[in-house]
């Protein structure tokens, strides 16, 4: 099996999408980096936050897994604004780190989203997708989830089960 990580940008580190990403790293001992944990800095021409926790973070990523999940909560029917800033600092590896940005490629992507629908809307992938093309990455398959009052539904940790069948 590949190794995997869950990339999780959220605004509560343990609240409904951790549940879903924990649930699934349970079952499958897959590692969990919490993005709000780290210190990641708007992505900007100047590359004044090349100091910050991004380039570190993403070269260890690559270095140790060949699975990146990303994990969001839907926020305005995207990607929470702490994954867009993640994926935006991608852009200081295409410019400062050309070499590490060559080693995404061959790499899989999938992605895990929380919301408070039962179904996500059209598009809402669409952004992993093509950066996944973009960077050579191979786009695995995504899943949709919610936690609810009485917590993660049966429906939902089929769907889970289901998505951790692409991984192995």
């Amino acid at each position: 099996m590949k190794k995997t990580i869950i990339i999780l940008a959220s605004e509560r580190s343990t609240g409904n999408t951790f549940s879903l990403c924990d649930l699934l790293s349970h079952a499958q001992q897959i590692d969990i980096i919490d993005l709000k944990q780290k210190n990641i800095g708007h992505f900007d021409y100047d590359f004044n936050n090349k100091d910050d926790d991004f380039l570190g973070l993403i070269a260890e990523v690559i270095q140790k897994y060949e699975r990146i999940i990303f994990a969001t909560p839907v926020y305005w029917y995207s990607m929470s604004g702490r994954m867009k800033v993640f994926f935006d600092r991608l852009s200081d590896l295409l410019i400062l780190k050309k070499d590490l940005c060559r080693q995404l490629r061959g790499k899989d992507m999938a992605v895990i989203s929380c919301g408070s629908d039962a179904e996500i809307r059209d598009g809402f992938y669409m952004p992993f997708k093509e950066s996944a093309a973009y960077l050579g990455m191979t786009y695995i398959g995504d899943v949709h989830g919610w936690v609810d009052e009485s917590g993660i539904a049966e429906e939902v940790k089929e769907r889970i089960k289901h998505f951790g069948k692409l991984l192995t």
